[in-house]
């Protein structure tokens, strides 16, 4: 590792691979994404090189693969670590039975997130393939959390498992929710259809939103205090359109949080 040298992060998501290159006092230098199985690349060519890459990856072996022959081709024998959650990291406790257990995304995504909103209770609900919530306290101790079926993974299984309902996929659902015609400006029920298709994206994303009002609710009563809740993930603008509690939007707790973790490594090594 190059003392002053930039971070290249990568957060391997299983919709899509997000990465940044940043200055080690946390300016972002560059970014972009990938997808899964395109013939798309990172356009790296111009960029100076970084002296580490910093990864987070849920995706699996493949996808691990095709980031180390990227990186190779790049910038070989650059140093690179894969994070794992750990007990304690960057002031976050992770509360986990078996800690290393709780998915690197979410690891990183807390401690972004701790960073972000220092001194303040929080609820952090992410919208990917999974939907997942994680609540930390104000004092960094993340105390469990929940997985649910993401939204478009929710709408894909009913289409795939009932005889009678269509298979849709986000971009048709996305037009689908924000279709505002004639008729449905004289009707005064939120978000009941009057077609199949609509029926189904308004009933998932309901159905997200409803369990995220729940728990946001469920946690201030039981801890007694204000919890913000931070919202991110690609299908955040859908879920939040049916939202009714406050929420903050921020799009990059797992990249910030690998930036994070990166700095506190090269202080414990004294690089």
């Amino acid at each position: 590792m190059t003392s002053g040298a930039p971070y290249l992060l990568i957060d391997a998501g299983n919709s899509r691979v997000k990465w940044a290159l940043v200055q080690p006092d946390g300016v972002q230098i560059a970014a972009g994404a990938l997808t899964h199985g395109g013939a798309d690349q990172p356009d790296w060519s111009k960029l100076p090189t970084p002296g580490s890459a910093w990864l987070s990856n849920v995706a699996g072996e493949s996808v691990a693969a095709r980031i180390a022959a990227l990186l190779e081709a790049h910038w070989p024998q650059l140093p690179s670590t894969t994070i794992r959650a750990s007990s304690q990291q960057c002031g976050v406790t992770n509360s986990y039975t078996t800690p290393h257990t709780l998915g690197s995304d979410r690891w990183a995504g807390l401690i972004g997130a701790h960073a972000a909103f220092p001194g303040e209770n929080l609820l952090i609900a992410t919208f990917g393939t999974a939907t997942t919530l994680e609540a930390l306290r104000a004092d960094g101790c993340f105390v469990g959390g929940l997985i649910a079926p993401g939204w478009t993974l929710m709408m894909r299984s009913l289409g795939e498992h009932t005889a009678q309902l269509p298979t849709l996929d986000a971009h048709a659902a996305r037009g689908l929710l924000h279709a505002d015609t004639p008729s449905d400006r004289d009707r005064r029920d939120p978000f009941f259809a009057t077609d199949t298709p609509r029926s189904l994206s308004a009933g998932c994303t309901l159905a997200q939103a409803g369990l995220i009002e729940r728990m946001w609710r469920d946690l201030q009563d039981e801890w007694q205090v204000p919890v913000r809740l931070v919202v991110s993930g690609g299908a955040v603008d859908e879920v939040t359109s049916a939202l009714k509690v406050p929420h903050t939007r921020h799009d990059s707790l797992v990249l910030s949080g690998l930036a994070l973790i990166a700095a506190e490594r090269a202080m414990e090594r004294g690089a």
